[in-house]
């Protein structure tokens, strides 16, 4: 039994007379969910995206980087703690608040989830082949492996958890590297996060919705709930893990984007196929190259890993199939998105950007239940007192949300013009 399934599921005790498998230590789980939210939030596609950006709007872009921050803030705040608090996945939650709705949200999850692990799987064949000049297919097939292998390696408890926890660091130390090698301009960076010129709407849309919306909202409460992390009596745990899950993304993206706009800022083209490479290679020549390799390999894994696992759990309480065979249901998402890169042979980009699009209309629906919950539903809290300010906080990033949306329905037309 791999990590996933040790926890006993909050709505479903252990038999009585049976015994109560191992479960992975509180800390741990909450770690990991930390860092597997985080690493999901800032994928292949974030990498991308946040190059591309950066080289058409320079410093200004710092503005969408912060406000992605913001809306992170308010949205998993409240998220992490509705469904820590509850112990309800969000697809049960939006059944108890408008029966048959969480079906619908997991139908949209599992299809957002499905084209982010294509882009993901994707991220690791491209970062095989830059590390070591990997075939992209035979490196699609080895990450597809590497990333089931994390559902199903039965030696270690905890494994997902680990396997978050020790990749994330190493491409947080690549990042923060590239982002020290380019020398950019922070003054200049602070001056246009509140004085920004000629931002579209698109990058902003696309950005949030590759970053908060869609699976990624609910990677690290899922997994809490997968570990037991759940109820009043882990309120605290629940707080610090939103908390530092989003300062680490924070961090994450801003580094990111300081290293892409240093390296833009002195000169250097990049590549349209591969701009998030040519700012390493900028950085470090043909070192800095493989260093990419290496973090675009991270990259797609963890992103693959929190999107196969997140879109299963959505699935997992309506589908008893899934239930019973949980791990083999994950191993099956991820063969069917390699299957479809393989067949594809590449993510094209405007899929990535419809991806993006498409997950910034899920986001409204699944926090307006969240919202409610906390608002209307305290019985499902498990008696614990809801912070009016976060309650505040979480209406007003819900109402930028529809608000997004709507405009998303104008662009989305555009996407494939």
């Amino acid at each position: 039994m791999s990590e996933v399934d040790q926890a006993p599921p909050a709505d479903r005790p252990p038999a009585s007379g049976g015994r109560v498998p191992k479960v992975v230590s509180h800390r741990l789980a909450m770690t990991g969910a930390v860092f597997l939210m985080a690493m999901s939030a800032v994928g292949p596609g974030f990498l991308t995206q946040t190059a591309k950006f950066t080289e058409t709007y320079g410093a200004s872009f710092a503005a969408v980087i912060v406000l992605s921050v913001v809306i992170d803030l308010a949205v998993q705040l409240n998220v992490w703690r509705v469904i820590g608090l509850s112990g309800l996945r969000a697809q049960d939650l939006s059944n108890v608040v408008l029966p048959g709705s969480g079906y619908l949200l997991a139908g949209l999850i599992v299809l957002g989830g499905i084209v982010f692990t294509i882009a993901n799987i994707a991220g690791v064949a491209l970062g095989l082949h830059n590390l070591a000049g990997i075939d992209l297919r035979i490196g699609a097939v080895i990450g597809a492996a590497l990333a089931i292998l994390v559902f199903s390696y039965k030696a270690f408890e905890g494994t997902i958890d680990k396997v978050a926890i020790a990749l994330g660091a190493v491409k947080i130390g690549l990042i923060a590297y590239v982002a020290i090698a380019t020398s950019p301009p922070v003054l200049e960076a602070a001056q246009r996060t509140v004085d920004p010129h000629g931002l579209d709407f698109l990058p902003v849309l696309t950005l949030i919705g590759g970053t908060v919306g869609g699976y990624i909202t609910y990677a690290g409460p899922h997994r809490l709930i997968e570990s037991g992390t759940i109820g009043p009596d882990h309120l605290r745990r629940i707080s610090w893990g939103s908390v530092n899950s989003i300062l680490i993304t924070g961090v994450l993206r801003l580094l990111l984007f300081l290293g892409v706009l240093g390296a833009v800022v002195a000169g250097a083209k990049l590549n349209e196929a591969d701009p998030a490479g040519s700012v390493f290679r900028f950085a470090g020549g043909e070192t800095g190259a493989r260093l990419f390799g290496l973090v675009l390999f991270v990259s797609g894994l963890l992103s693959t890993v929190g999107a196969s696992f997140t879109s299963a759990s959505f699935v997992k309480t309506l589908v008893p199939t899934v239930a019973r065979r949980f791990n083999l249901s994950i191993s099956l998402f991820i063969t069917v998105a390699t299957v479809a890169y393989l067949i594809l042979g590449e993510t094209p980009t405007e899929l990535l950007v419809f991806a993006g699009a498409f997950n910034g209309l899920i986001l409204p629906f699944g926090l307006a239940v969240v919202i409610w919950v906390a608002w209307r539903r305290r019985d499902l809290l498990g008696g614990a007192r809801y912070p009016p300010v976060l309650l505040i906080v979480g209406a007003a990033a819900w109402l930028f949300t529809v608000y997004a949306g709507w405009e998303s329905l104008r662009l989305l037309p555009t996407i494939f013009s």
